[in-house]
């Protein structure tokens, strides 16, 4: 029998029992698939991140996994919090590295930007540009998601599968009431997603909010086990992507997107539009730690 520490953390937010809550589990040696799948089902939160720091890669290195045992690659909030746990427990995972700093989920290297903000530490993680793969039609989402076709769509912009990390389709919807009252058919979403060839549902309004979000949203992604996330980066990324290449927003601006309140978790996710790549940033807080066995 083995003693594993583990640590929950609440991702891209500062403040206790808010964000996308976050298992991470320090694995010193690789695990067996069967094990890192009963611990992700064991914490049951959306995933759960095992990690280690690699002598070889000279990186921290990062899988995660979802309790239905998908592994989830991309850089969204099972890597953002696991970086972020480091930094809180002085981890030396940039020790050899220099100026430009890293992590590696699943083997591939992902680009990082450390700061604070506020005596928080914040950490930017680099995705690639965003990449349109395709479009499904507003009435096949509008049956999937328990709203009538016209509230799907707004500005004359379609629901477009869009890729940086992992491929999702973004859903506008056309005001932040409406975006409430989306009521998923699980069945009809996986199906949707297999026929399209995409993972994840992001709905969105751009209805203006008095903290000037540049969009209010929910992620379903029942496919691999999440019914509903509360912070999704890897869906926010190409959100952005696509919102600049409508002329909506700029590059080398900085935004936040508002996700979660109906998961009563609400997260913000802070994005920006660069030249080679998009940056989605935030903070976590841990809330919990302990001991498991394998």
């Amino acid at each position: 029998m083995k003693k594993l520490d583990y640590y929950v953390l609440d991702v891209f937010t500062v403040q206790r029992y808010t964000g996308n809550q976050l298992s991470v589990v320090y694995t010193p040696e690789e695990l067996s698939l069967e094990q890192y799948h009963q611990i992700s089902r064991e914490f049951g939160y959306s995933e759960t991140s095992f990690v280690h720091y690699s002598d070889v890669s000279g990186a921290l290195e990062v899988r995660s996994f979802t309790p239905a045992g998908f592994e989830v690659n991309g850089a969204g909030h099972n890597l953002l919090g696991a970086v972020i746990l480091a930094l809180l427990k002085d981890w030396d995972i940039f020790k050899t590295q220099g100026a430009a700093k890293w992590v590696a989920i699943n083997g591939t290297p992902i680009p990082v930007n450390i700061s604070e903000k506020d005596g928080h530490p914040f950490v930017a993680m680099k995705q690639r540009p965003a990449e349109i793969l395709g479009n499904v039609p507003h009435a096949r989402i509008a049956e999937a998601i328990g709203l009538d076709v016209a509230s799907v769509g707004v500005n004359g912009w379609e629901s477009k599968v869009v890729k940086t990390e992992v491929s999702h389709l973004m859903v506008p919807i056309k005001d932040t009431n409406t975006l409430i009252h989306a009521i998923p058919n699980k069945a009809l979403l996986k199906a949707l997603s297999e026929e399209y060839d995409f993972d994840g549902f992001y709905l969105f309004s751009t209805e203006a909010s008095a903290k000037g979000y540049l969009a209010s949203t929910r992620f379903f992604n029942p496919g691999i086990g999440i019914d509903e996330d509360p912070a999704t980066g890897t869906a926010a990324g190409p959100l952005t992507g696509y919102l600049e290449k409508l002329e909506y927003v700029q590059k080398n601006k900085d935004h936040i997107i508002f996700q979660g309140e109906q998961t009563g978790h609400p997260s913000e996710i802070h994005v920006r539009v660069e030249d080679d790549g998009i940056m989605v940033s935030g903070s976590s807080v841990i809330v919990m730690e302990g001991s498991i066995y394998v």
